[in-house]
């Protein structure tokens, strides 16, 4: 998962938190006037509940955020409900600096430039916006063409290694 960088939208700051399944060619963006903690915990519900309701457990790699964690569940749920929530997801995060290794990133960045690369007038016709964008990519099932490679990563995350001394 990745939370959109500030967007402006006549002289209002928005934030969108997006979801991406890479193979199945499936993503969904939701709008959100901030980027918190309760905003991450309802987006978790909604994806285990709405979206994979019959799923056990899902892999969820998202970007290394201090919001990122069980704990917002239990800030915007009762207990229950946030224990329920919590023990489904398997949470990994990209390395701190490598978030060129998100795949939601990469849709993030195909949004910015098929959809946001304009300025809006309101909220609602960002959100008509990004939802026709979101129902066109996921009618084709485009997935995610991502071409990191292992190689790729020793190159660009070499300063991530500690270096040995002799």
């Amino acid at each position: 998962m990745r939370l959109l960088a500030d967007r402006l939208v006549a002289l209002q700051v928005v934030e969108s938190v997006s979801v991406c399944e890479p193979l199945a060619g499936w993503r969904q963006v939701m709008v959100s006037d901030r980027r918190t903690r309760i905003d991450w915990a309802h987006c978790i519900k909604n994806l285990l509940d709405v979206h994979y309701p019959d799923a056990e457990r899902i892999v969820l790699v998202q970007d290394n955020l201090n919001t990122h964690t069980p704990a917002p569940l239990y800030a915007a749920f009762p207990p229950a409900e946030a224990k329920r929530l919590a023990d489904r997801p398997e949470l990994h995060d990209t390395p701190k600096h490598g978030s060129c290794l998100n795949m939601a990133e990469i849709e993030l960045a195909v949004l910015a430039g098929q959809c946001l690369d304009r300025r809006l007038a309101d909220r609602a016709m960002l959100e008509r916006e990004v939802a026709a964008w979101q129902a066109a990519r996921n009618a084709c099932g485009r997935g995610v063409d991502w071409r990191f490679t292992t190689e790729d990563a020793r190159i660009k995350l070499k300063h991530l290694y500690p270096a040995i001394q002799d």
